[in-house]
Formats: C-alpha cells, sequence, structure tokens
C-alpha cells in the first residue's frame, strides 16, 4: 500500500501530492493530502539521469545487436558517496518484426490435414519445409524421469544440429522449467534446433504455460514458434495417430524421431495466439 510505502520511505522520489484546494499537483510529500506516484523528482528534476542513461544504453546495444531492443532494468535510488545512484541492467530482448501476417480462421480449417491445433501460443507468419518430428511417448511418461529424457532430446537435437534439420518437438509440460516434476528440465541449447515446440498436458500431469520465463526469451528472439495444448480441451488438438504413421528416424526409451516425406504447414496468428500444423499426403510410412 501507498501508506505503508511512504513509511518505508521510497516515495522520497517517485510521489507527488495533489493540492485538492487548487487543483495542482505539488513534487515531493512534505505536504498532506493524496499521493500521486508520477517519479516527478526523478523524470523533472533530474534527481538521477533516468532518461539520459536509457537513452545510451538503447543506442549502444541496438547498435550492438543490429536490432531494435526492449530492457528490463532496476535503479538504486540511495546515492554512494560520490553522489551516484546504482543502474542495474536485468535482461536485454531483441525486438523481432515479422511482417507476414497469417489470419487462421476456424470455420476454414481443413480437419481432414490437421495434425496440430492450439489456441494459445505464440509466433506470427508461417513456416514451410519442416519435415521432422521429435515427440514424447506419452505410454511411456514418468514425472520422476524428466531429467532422463532431457539427456535423450540433448542426443537427439546434438544429432539434428549435426545433419543441419530443423524439427518440431512435443512434450508434457513446462519445457526448460528447473522443477523436474512440471516437466522436462532441459536448457536453450539442448532443444536448439527445434523450430516449432508444443508444451501438452496429460491426463495426470497438467500444463501451466511458462510464457513469461527468461528461457521464451530465446523463443522471442529467434521467432520460434510456442504452442499449448491441453489434452481435455474441446478445440487444442494433436492427431497422435498420424504421428504413430509417419516414418522412424529414431527411437529412444521416451522419445520418437519421426520423419514426414512432404513438408508440413505451421500458420501462427500472432494476433489471436491461434496456431496450427498442417501434414500433407503422407508417403513412406514406418521403417
Amino acid at each position: 500500500e501507498i501508506d505503508n510505502a511512504e513509511k518505508h520511505g521510497t516515495l522520497k522520489h517517485c510521489a507527488s501530492v495533489y493540492d485538492v484546494s487548487n487543483e495542482r499537483i505539488i513534487p515531493g510529500i512534505t505536504q498532506p493530502g493524496p499521493r500521486v506516484i508520477n517519479f516527478a523528482n526523478i523524470l523533472k528534476y533530474d534527481y538521477i539521469p533516468l532518461s539520459k542513461s536509457i537513452e545510451v544504453i538503447l543506442d549502444i546495444v541496438s547498435e550492438a545487436m543490429g536490432t531494435p531492443i526492449e530492457i528490463e532494468f532496476a535503479i538504486d535510488l540511495n546515492k554512494n558517496s560520490d553522489g551516484k545512484a546504482s543502474f542495474y541492467l536485468l535482461q536485454i530482448k531483441p525486438l523481432i518484426k515479422n511482417i507476414i501476417e497469417a489470419n487462421i480462421s476456424i470455420d476454414k480449417i481443413d480437419n481432414e490435414r490437421l495434425l496440430l491445433y492450439s489456441e494459445k501460443g505464440m509466433g506470427n507468419g508461417r513456416i514451410n519445409g519442416l519435415t521432422d518430428v521429435i515427440y514424447l511417448d506419452v505410454n511411456t511418461f514418468d514425472s520422476l524421469k524428466t531429467e532422463k529424457m532431457r539427456d535423450e532430446i540433448d542426443e537427439l537435437n546434438a544429432k539434428m544440429v549435426e545433419e543441419g534439420r530443423k524439427y518440431i518437438l512435443i512434450g508434457p509440460g513446462r519445457w526448460g522449467t528447473r522443477d523436474k516434476f512440471i516437466g522436462i528440465p532441459v536448457v536453450w541449447s539442448q532443444i536448439s534446433n527445434a523450430r516449432i515446440i508444443v508444451e501438452v498436458s496429460l491426463e495426470d500431469f497438467p500444463l501451466d504455460a511458462s510464457l513469461g520465463s527468461h528461457f521464451f526469451h530465446n523463443v522471442i528472439s529467434m521467432n520460434v514458434g510456442y504452442f499449448s495444448v491441453k489434452h481435455n480441451d474441446l478445440i487444442d488438438f494433436i492427431n497422435w495417430d498420424v504421428l504413430k504413421k509417419a516414418k522412424i528416424i529414431n527411437t529412444t526409451k521416451h522419445f520418437k524421431h519421426v520423419r514426414f516425406e512432404n513438408p508440413l504447414e505451421v500458420i501462427m496468428d500472432g494476433k489471436k495466439r491461434a496456431s496450427l500444423i498442417y501434414f500433407n499426403d503422407m508417403g513412406g510410412g514406418k521403417s
């Protein structure tokens, strides 16, 4: 609450007072009246050179990365003996612009070719040319063995990197979680060649989508598609039968790597957050 923050001293440079009688805002909190959090002492009276500091950082980093960027930062307003406050740069993310727009209408979906549909995800545009899918065999899933699954996907991904092939990755719970009991605790390098990442829930393994985690900095910056699919949702959908009929390239204890003869079609509507994957004529068959 604002009154508690004032007692703790954290409003010293962040608040002003609304003068009800004169209908004006007075910088500082030395007078009685409603508090207004407007950072006047920082933004207007330059208690610290915040605007200039941000401007310089954005210019330097965006030039170094060759793209517009966004930053997260924190400031300690307590100045040291030299009269300087501390600016902490927490995170830098490139802003990716995708000019391709994709509109998905549920009424126009070709259900005969539908491999996957999700109404919760990230990504925008169309991706063509993917033929490989690595997915978890739900019949062998054990939430106590997610670390072994991590090691398996690490090996599979290394082979894909060696072959220069991108793939669609499908697995339970959160990818990249630090909690091995709610997903597979991979780091980005272990699934680096995944072009589409799909998180699914299972009957006894609920899904809490990890859109806010730092792991998905890579998803955003590299424009990797991210889909969330709930097993008991009336709209979300994965055609497991089609995956089982695709040509098997590799099998581990927990994962299957399959390859479609004809490229899959990925369509992502960034505005509606709806995404789908189409398969074409199967061809090939099991090996």
